[in-house]
């Protein structure tokens, strides 16, 4: 099968970089795609718009490259798209029920590319069993919605009750168009949907004695066990720190005394020191959280560091970003209105009733400051801490930086949005195979290196 990417280059506030760059799960989405679509695809091509695809009598797969999906929602979509290949040269193109409840709460908000064409929503992922044709049929996935509650608060806390919950799919889909759906695609439809998909598959008897099994011969707690907690080569992880999978650790991660980390996934070269808590959240490659640092429901993009007594609560932060210590990022409306953010020039709904803020890339924000719900800070700001403004109460753009004029200051921007798109071109299929060899290489080498470590400490 050969697949036919479509490039959206439109810019995501506040990173100033297209969505196909920002980090999904620990990796580009572009590179989340090429995983997800490998034991589908051979083959390769990318065109700016549909029309561009040329005639070919090949089966395609074809997509915009803002789309987030996973494994299990690419092999229901396909196997419901070959039968109807079966009864003839029919395409099919993805679709939603409009009473799915994952797509209709949590996936409409914000965005253009889930749209509604009749009595569904639908989407640009296409399947062509014999080239492209005009025949195409939507096909409708259930994305399995459940219900899981995140927060109990006291009933005058909450609109209409005191639980605060996601419709968590099993399926997940999204199309990635503002900062609001990578929070979605990390937190709720990324960690905590695969902890769902965990759950559901421990109602089965035999899952659940494997488990338990393991864990009884490891003398850990069921969520503690191998069988829940992935740790990756040369890990150092403290015997007092408390990890519960569903949960991923990287190679070279140093987890200090103290720490919890439950439900996360954790990058290669990743620091958590001593009492710092990571719930429900992202932290990419190279990341640095020390004593008492604590995110929940949180991405952290590679190269960040979050310092001592900070919290953050459902918020993004791009790569390369300090965020000071004693920072605290607000995730709730105390007057009751509605949470809305800036998208395509206007404040809009979000469709959440609680959200944190979001720092786009090579940032730093100063010590002591409270960020108020779903503010943007533009990428490459700097922000110090001033009697005058403790409270960030609006979005942050470059031009408003504390860096311009300062005294001899060397901060070097890096994503103006005319540096980014002048960088922006498709990648042909042999520059991206160039990029796979050298990738390989490099884990080959590291490696090697490590193994030579082994040796000499022997």
């Amino acid at each position: 099968m050969k697949k036919i990417i479509i490039t959206d280059k439109t810019l995501i506030s506040p990173f100033n970089e297209p969505a196909r760059e920002l980090r999904i799960l620990n990796k580009p989405l572009w590179l989340l795609h090429r995983d997800v679509l490998s034991p589908y695809c051979l083959q390769e091509e990318e065109v700016d718009d549909f029309s561009e695809i040329g005639d070919t009598e090949n089966e395609l797969l074809v997509y915009r490259d803002n789309l987030y999906f996973d494994n299990d929602l690419l092999a229901a979509f396909l196997k419901s798209a070959k039968v109807n290949a079966k009864r003839g040269n029919i395409a099919s193109r993805i679709a939603f029920a409009l009473d799915d409840e994952a797509i209709k709460s949590h996936a409409v908000h914000l965005q253009e590319g889930i749209r509604q064409e009749g009595d569904v929503y639908v989407a640009d992922l296409w399947y062509f069993p014999k080239g492209i044709t005009t025949q195409v049929e939507p096909v409708v996935i259930d994305t399995l919605a459940r219900e899981i509650g995140y927060y109990h608060v006291p009933t005058y806390m909450a609109d209409r009750s005191g639980d605060l919950a996601y419709q968590i799919p099993l399926l997940p889909f999204l199309s990635i168009e503002n900062w609001v759906h990578l929070f979605v695609a990390n937190a709720p439809f990324g960690v905590i949907a695969h902890g769902a998909r965990v759950e559901a598959s421990l109602e089965r008897l035999g899952p659940l004695l494997r488990i338990l099994f393991r864990s009884l011969v490891e003398r850990k707690q069921f969520l503690s066990s191998s069988a829940m907690v992935r740790v990756g080569q040369n890990a150092h992880i403290d015997p007092t720190a408390i990890i519960q999978g569903p949960a991923t650790i990287g190679d070279d991660v140093v987890i200090e005394a103290g720490a919890v980390v439950t439900n996360s996934i954790i990058g290669d070269n990743v620091t958590i020191g001593q009492g710092a808590q990571v719930m429900a959240s992202v932290v990419s490659d190279g990341c640095y959280l020390p004593f008492r640092a604590a995110i929940f429901m949180t991405t952290l993009m590679e190269r960040a560091m979050v310092a001592q007594n900070t919290c953050l609560q459902m918020c993004v932060i791009g790569r390369n970003t300090f965020i000071g210590a004693g920072n605290t990022f607000t995730d709730f409306n105390l007057v009751g209105k509605t949470i809305r953010t800036m998208h395509k020039g206007q404040l809009q709904e979000v469709g959440l009733p609680v959200l944190g803020g979001c720092v786009g890339h090579n940032c730093r924000i100063g010590s002591g400051l409270i960020i108020y719900p779903a503010r943007m800070i533009e990428s490459d700001v700097v922000i110090f801490a001033r009697p005058e403004r403790r409270i960030i109460a609006k979005n942050i753009s470059f031009e408003e930086s504390d860096h311009h004029g300062w005294p001899g200051e060397s901060h070097q921007p890096q994503y103006r949005p005319e540096q980014v798109l002048a960088t922006i071109r498709p990648r042909a299929p042999q520059v991206r195979a160039q990029e796979l060899v050298e990738t390989r290489l490099s884990n080959e080498r590291t490696m090697i290196e490590r193994a030579i470590d082994r040796i000499k400490r022997l």
